[in-house]
């Protein structure tokens, strides 16, 4: 794409930092208005019948302006995921039963926020309780937990699977002379970002109808239930975010606390603000993960591989929601880089009381990886094979691009084994093997692990691949361009903005970017799946190619000029080698208006929008080589290094490229050692605030060595593939095979993650 003294594929410096290292950028917690406060009551128990609720005591409290639960509101149930059946869509307002701690019993609007607060403690719920399902294996066979359901399984997805849609039953290990074998979790997460979630509501804006602003990832898609659930005309709900301090997927989709803030501001006539504190978070927005995961590897003597029979067993939480579908993706990218020429995939969704599952940075594709990598290294430890080796051999190979997948994954390009060789040669591999042996030999109660992985994951999955964008050029000369994709810490203003920059030669600084607002951009998928450059960069760069056409063809007929001469000069067009014969952006625009001043046949105005469309997902790689130090006495894991080769196709700006490997990877490190979301049996949170529940800083980890190749999409007119998600999926696996590897020696074979001190050392205890 990047052509010579092109800003695109230069590091340069975004402009959204200013307004971030300063504090300056507002959030909704922090929208100067005449708010309301709204606190919500949520239940302290997991499962149960609600015999009453008394509000009594905390209506007549000081500046309490109302009290409500599902016996004063007609609000219908909220529906979280449209595959799921109706009957399992959740209450906004508790009815009949609670079915999670966390879950809204009751909402108190007041004056203040300490006045709503103070009245929320004097509210009171009467509940009988019920056995809680807390256990992913056995809530399948569990009581339901709803009553009008026969079982907990809400969702399944099978491979493969015959004409008439059934299951058929294949051996995907026959001919194997080896079989490997892993069971393993991983685990429930938190996404924990900086800013907490929220909403403020205004009502009458526009007349009639309801403003709504939330810390979400997609406000297009609040649009429609929001009206319908608060009885209102689509057109007259607008839906906007302000800055959003992070998303990592919990982000997406409606949560029923919009909606009962919606509800708030039109009844009380006035504008009405959630602010979620740190502790309700971390059981009210939708965590991450969550499945038991089961494989065997079919492998012939040489180290090829057979065949796959895989099984899955998600938790959906108690109201199931997009996690109840991440099966899909996960039998979807099943087979990874590797040449599987048989695969077999049960996955299961089960809901238990708990909070509900959402996506979490890389939503079902981790898991895959997670599975097929772990069970390599277990064949490569049994075969006696080196684990980079292993994956080489096994390789899908670059001539055979684009392929369908044995589980009918559409891979668009790919060179596994060029990033293999550059993260091996990168890492020093060999000497880094060398010397783990001779820290083996000296008998050394610290070990050093080296862990490898290889990697696919699919970006702009599950129709994802169109967007909406807009290019225009006002009559003052302004470059304004629009998406429906949505930010929250990416840098879209300085990578869509770059593209313009390129086209059309507007210093990146001078233009003006909107989105995530309904009553600005006409519509939009939001951010999700890591979409966002291969669909609307894309987008923007046709509209800038669009326009730039235009212009060229009007300034040529203006300044009797040859198209072919016409060439931008930074502040508009100009003919080539006489700079005086030229023509500003906003003389542009304005002839662009004025039809006498039009070719024949030309439409008035300068701007160009459309409904960019990838045809399909695209599908970024990578390998990663990650070095520990384990204790073998204490248990404890130290990070030594992470070394990541990511392919996201054609790269656009190498530095934000890179700050997104290192944000993932720091997420996959915590994944593998810290962060675990855990009940008790009763279905207790154990961990629901950041003193428990261990996310790292960035004391705890190395400085992480990133680089890329880089291999086109053929996909879009960028090349561009996502890169927000990749370092998660590669670095998770290459760490937890890490931790394994440097007790390996010891006999242990396996350690589920979070791999904690105390679990490293029972492995290794259990080992001895």
């Amino acid at each position: 794409m990047a052509t010579a003294g092109s800003i695109l594929g230069n590091s340069v410096l975004r402009k959204e930092d200013p307004g971030l290292l300063y504090g300056v950028n507002g959030y909704v917690d922090d929208m100067k208005l005449d708010t309301k406060a709204i606190v919500f009551v949520r239940s302290n128990i997991a499962h149960g019948t609600i015999n009453s609720i008394n509000i009594e005591d905390g209506v007549g409290m000081p500046g309490v302006l109302g009290i409500y639960t599902s016996d004063n509101t007609d609000l219908p149930a909220v529906p979280l995921f449209a595959m799921m059946p109706p009957n399992l869509s959740r209450p906004p307002l508790a009815k009949g039963k609670v079915r999670f701690v966390g879950d809204i019993i009751a909402m108190v609007v007041a004056e203040t926020q300490t006045q709503a607060a103070d009245a929320a403690e004097q509210v009171w719920a009467d509940i009988e309780p019920i056995d809680a399902v807390i256990d992913i294996e056995s809530a399948a066979a569990a009581p339901p937990i709803f009553d009008d359901m026969d079982t907990n399984v809400c969702f399944a997805t099978n491979f493969p699977l015959g004409e008439d849609g059934a299951p058929i039953d294949i051996d995907p290990l026959e001919g194997a002379d080896h079989v490997a074998t892993v069971k393993m979790l991983t685990q429930r997460l938190a996404g924990a970002p900086m800013e907490n979630n929220g909403a403020v509501a205004i009502p009458n804006e526009p007349e009639g109808g309801l403003t709504l602003w939330c810390s979400n990832q997609g406000p297009h898609s609040l649009q429609e239930p929001v009206a319908q659930l608060l009885g209102l005309e689509q057109e007259k709900v607008r839906c906007a975010t302000p800055w959003v301090g992070g998303g990592f997927g919990p982000k997406s989709g409606l949560y029923v606390e919009y909606v009962l803030t919606g509800y708030a501001a039109l009844q009380l006539g006035v504008p009405c603000k959630w602010a979620e504190l740190r502790s309700e978070n971390m059981v009210a927005m939708m965590h991450g993960r969550a499945m038991v995961m089961e494989c065997k590897l079919g492998l012939k003597s040489d180290g090829k591989i057979v065949g796959m029979d895989a099984k899955v067993t998600a938790d959906t939480g108690a109201y199931p929601a997009l996690g109840a579908v991440l099966p899909m993706l996960t039998q979807l990218l099943a087979p990874a880089v590797y040449d599987v020429p048989k695969v077999k995939f049960n996955g299961t969704s089960v809901m238990t009381n708990t909070t509900t599952i959402g996506a979490y940075r890389g939503a079902g594709r981790p898991e895959a990886t997670q599975l097929i990598e772990r069970v390599l290294d277990i064949a490569a430890a049994e075969m006696g094979i080196d684990p980079a080796e292993i994956r080489r051999m096994n390789f899908l190979q670059p001539e055979d691009f684009p392929l369908v997948t044995t589980t009918g994954a559409d891979y668009d390009s790919g060179e596994y084994e060029k990033a293999l060789d550059a993260v091996l040669e990168a890492s020093g591999y060999s000497d880094l093997r060398v010397q783990q042996q001779e820290r083996r030999a000296s008998g050394d109660a610290k070990q050093i692990g080296i862990g490898v992985s290889a990697y696919v994951e699919v970006t702009a999955p599950l129709g994802l691949h169109v967007e909406y964008t807009k290019v225009e050029v006002t009559d003052s000369g302004d470059i304004n361009i629009y998406a429906g994709t949505s930010v929250h810490g990416q840098g879209h203003d300085t990578a869509f903005s770059t593209i313009v920059e390129d086209v059309l030669g507007v210093p990146m600084q001078e233009v003006n970017f909107f989105d995530s607002d309904t009553d600005t951009v006409l519509r939009g998928a939001g951010t999700a799946g890591s979409r966002s450059l291969q669909t609307a960069g894309s987008g923007i760069l046709v509209g800038s190619q669009k326009v730039l056409e235009k212009a060229k063809t009007l300034a040529s007929h203006l300044l009797e000029a040859s198209v072919d001469d016409i060439e931008t000069n930074g502040t508009g067009l100009a003919v080539a080698g006489v700079p005086t014969s030229a023509l500003s952006w906003a003389e542009l625009a304005t002839a662009a208006n004025d039809e006498s001043k039009l070719p024949e046949g030309m439409e008035p105005g300068l701007a160009y929008e459309h409904d960019f469309d990838g045809q399909s997902a695209t599908y970024p790689f990578g390998a990663h080589v990650s070095v520990v130090e384990v204790d073998t006495e204490t248990g404890g894991v130290t990070m030594l290094r992470h070394v990541a080769v990511d392919d996201c196709g054609t790269i656009l700006s190498p530095m934000m490229v890179n700050g997104q490997q290192h944000g993932g990877i720091a997420q996959g490190a915590a994944q593998v050692l810290y962060e675990h979301v855990s009940y008790d049996e009763l279905g207790n949170p154990q961990n629901a605030n950041l003193m428990d529940y261990l996310v790292p800083a960035a004391s705890e980890l190395p400085s992480f060595e990133v680089s890329n190749t880089e291999t086109a999409s053929p996909r879009n007119p960028l090349g561009a593939k996502g890169i927000g998600e990749s370092g998660t999926i590669g670095s998770t696996p290459a760490l937890h095979n890490a931790v394994i590897d440097a007790v390996s020696h010891m006999g242990v074979t396996h350690i589920d993650m979070p791999c904690t001190p105390k679990a490293v050392w029972e492995a290794v205890a259990a080992a001895r």
